[in-house]
């Protein structure tokens, strides 16, 4: 009999996560299945609820419940709740276990694409939202001290380095201040929407003084190649797409679910197939 899986969001029918998780279990010999529901808000925890009494081992959150799921689960992991988000859970027994894989995910797929090594560098953050709190904490927790955040309202980045349980040396700036001083920074890490098609055409900061050298990770992929990516690549730059994140971050679940480490370079190949690159 097959393990039931999944991942609920809304809208949920663009999901690639099915994909990539199905040809897992294929490739690993495993008896599961992974399939998307969709889940309004107002019937999330009636939801949470009926995956637990069909026995479902573990599952994927996505927007709009990676918060709203935490007190609906048994207990939460540690970093999940410093983040303030879930999106992998795990059936334990009949407890449903909490994690965050999006930031570690990110560290893995950053420390495999990065041309050099992580330690020491200085990394600047665009954005503060939930992904950029899941980088920012990740980063943190993994040793690296230097790391900076820049939004629109530089109030929600000095949240999110208030919060942070991790010690490091931060600083939350305007847009117009990381501009200026954009050739500080070893490493730039776009999370926000901007770039994302079908506006392809925009970008969140101006980065024309980057260092010679640097390397941009933009969690967009689609489109592949985000402006600010180009942009970088053309002055001299390093850059690479967000689909490394999604991989990792699929991965790490898949790994909490099973104990196996599934094939990434299978996966990635998958969601870039789908996407058409």
């Amino acid at each position: 009999m097959e393990s039931l899986y999944g991942v609920i969001g809304n809208p949920i029918a663009h999901s690639m996560s099915p994909l990539m998780h199905n040809d897992a279990f294929k490739a690993n010999g495993i008896a599961g299945h992974y399939r998307p529901f969709l889940v309004k808000s107002e019937e999330l925890e009636k939801a949470v609820e009926g995956l637990k009494a069909l026995g479902v081992q573990g599952f994927n959150v996505t927007i709009p419940h990676k918060r709203a799921v935490m007190p609906l689960l048994d207990e939460v992991d540690s970093l999940a709740e410093a983040i303030g988000a879930v999106n992998t859970v795990i059936r334990k027994e009949d407890r449903f276990i909490g994690y965050n894989t999006d930031g570690m995910g990110f560290l893995r797929s950053l420390r495999e694409s990065c041309p050099f090594p992580l330690d020491d560098k200085k990394v600047l953050i665009i954005g503060a939202g939930g992904a950029a709190r899941a980088i920012f904490y990740s980063l943190a927790a993994s040793g690296i001290q230097n790391i900076d955040i820049c939004n629109r309202t530089p109030e929600r980045g000095e949240n999110i380095i208030k919060d942070c349980p991790f010690t490091c040396t931060s600083a939350s700036l305007s847009l117009q201040q990381a501009e200026q001083g954009m050739e500080k920074y070893d490493i730039i890490v776009q999370t926000t929407s901007v770039g994302m098609y079908p506006d392809t055409n925009a970008m969140p900061v101006n980065v024309n003084r980057i260092k010679e050298g640097a390397f941009i990770s933009d969690i967009i992929y689609n489109p592949l190649d985000t402006k600010i990516i180009k942009t970088f690549r053309r002055l001299g730059g390093q850059g690479d797409n967000g689909i490394g994140m999604f991989v990792h971050q699929g991965a790490l679940a898949f790994e909490l679910w099973t104990g196996i480490k599934p094939d990434t370079d299978r996966m990635r190949t998958i969601v870039q197939q789908q996407l058409g690159g």
